[in-house]
């Protein structure tokens, strides 16, 4: 087949993993249009000639599936569909040796900071007066907003820091200006995501600082809700629930990853924090903030886990009684400090334990669904699917929490904009509901 090397440029970037990586793959798209060169992100047809891939690293599946999307994009170059591949993001910066000699097809590869030097790949300059000026790849009303990259945490589990290094914070000022852009493009809902929010100021105002970048972009005029993802428990900021009680569109919501809930597993995790500083913190939330939805992560089968200790999670999770939750089965990670640990305990145990986690938890859900009904609630719509037009509440982050669904033939609502729906019904995850003045 005839290759498109005599064709101009077209750039197709590919994502993988988290949401950060979206952020990072958004700046590298704005970039490449800065600079003039055509480049889309997920394109649904075949038409580009060079792929950049941008591959998560974190626990074996995810890594995995980078791999499979280099070959799939390797053997599209053999083929002679596309000419070049490039691979960035944390497999590459985790395993860039290694995979230079497996898969020597791929043109270049690069870590998780070498923006400039993909750039140079296309002749292209880093434009520094595109910063603040990202381009979304998500529905122009929900965007995520990066405030930190790396981390400074010793969890035993987590090799973030091999790949994404220590905690850097970006100032206040290049964030409103980034929110104030976003909000100009039509943005209602800003994401806050970091590995780690509420270190965030420590680095670089010599203080935790979240609550005085959340009061800042709380004045941005059209930014509707913030919500903010991926809290730390140990050291945490209580003056962020301050703001949160007094501005109402800081969304009552926090996505606060707990990962275990064994004082013993706590400890060998590295966490900082026991079970009984953890459920004091939780208390002192909900205190302070009376109708938040709490989202936490929780691992299985971390190496060292006894029986006990699982037991002693399940007797958290039906304690605490979460509103969102969500497990993942340990993965003995390389160049993580529980790698030196036996990992013994088989996968289908592991997969065993977090399937309890999830039924039990099932169930809590329920239950706060089903108290929803006949209550009214502000909802965000984001897409039509299936004879419902799809939407969250201010306690639901997308993707990844529950939905209110609306049936389309009954009422219309436009895409991207807020209304009233009162629920009548509830599933597990789900609500269902009617628009009412």
């Amino acid at each position: 087949m005839k290759t498109k090397g005599s064709q101009k440029t077209k750039v197709n970037i590919v994502t993988l993993g988290c949401s950060k990586n979206l952020v990072d793959s958004e700046n590298i798209l704005t970039q490449l249009r800065g600079n003039d060169i055509d480049a889309t992100h997920e394109a649904q047809n075949d038409d580009a000639n060079v792929v950049i891939v941008n591959t998560c690293g974190f626990i074996d599946n995810a890594k995995q599936e980078s791999v499979d999307t280099i070959l799939r994009y390797v053997e599209a170059k053999n083929e002679g569909v596309i000419d070049k591949v490039y691979v960035t993001g944390c497999l590459s910066e985790r395993y860039k040796e290694d995979l230079e000699k497996e898969i020597p097809d791929v043109d270049a590869w690069f870590g998780t900071r070498e923006l400039p030097n993909i750039l140079k790949k296309f002749k292209a300059d880093y434009k520094s007066e595109l910063i603040g000026e990202r381009l979304i790849t998500t529905p122009n009303h929900t965007a995520y907003l990066k405030i930190a990259e790396g981390c400074d945490r010793p969890c035993s589990f987590c090799a973030i820091p091999v790949m994404r290094g220590k905690h850097v914070s970006r100032n206040i000022e290049e964030l409103i200006t980034e929110a104030k852009s976003l909000a100009r493009r039509g943005t209602k809902e800003l994401v806050l995501i970091a590995q780690d929010l509420t270190y965030y100021g420590l680095d670089i105002y010599g203080k935790r600082n979240l609550s005085d970048l959340l009061k800042n972009l709380s004045d941005v005029e059209g930014v509707e809700w913030i919500r903010l993802q991926y809290a730390y428990p140990a050291g945490f900021p209580l003056d962020i629930l301050d703001v949160m009680a007094e501005r109402d569109n800081i969304c009552k919501y926090l996505d606060m990853p707990l990962q275990h809930g064994s004082s013993n597993m706590l400890k060998i995790m590295r966490r900082g924090i026991t079970r009984e500083k953890t459920e004091e913190l939780i208390t002192t939330i909900r205190s302070k903030v009376p109708d938040i939805a709490i989202r936490t992560t929780l691992i299985a089968g971390h190496a060292g886990e006894t029986e006990k200790d699982f037991e002693e999670m399940v007797d958290f999770v039906e304690k605490m009684k979460f509103d969102r939750l969500g497990v993942f089965t340990y993965s003995h990670e390389e160049h993580t400090h529980a790698y030196s640990m036996k990992d013994s305990i088989p996968q289908e145990i592991k997969q065993e334990r977090a399937d309890t986690i999830m039924e039990i938890q099932q169930g809590i859900s329920l239950q706060h669904n089903l108290a929803k009904i006949g209550n009214t609630y502000k909802v965000l719509f984001d897409r039509k699917e299936g004879g419902y037009f799809i939407g969250r509440t201010q306690f639901d982050s997308p993707e990844v929490d529950n939905e209110v669904l609306v049936p389309a033939k009954k009422t219309y609502v436009r895409l991207g904009d807020f209304a009233n729906v009162k629920i009548n019904d509830a599933e597990e995850f789900d609500l269902f509901g009617e628009v009412v003045s």
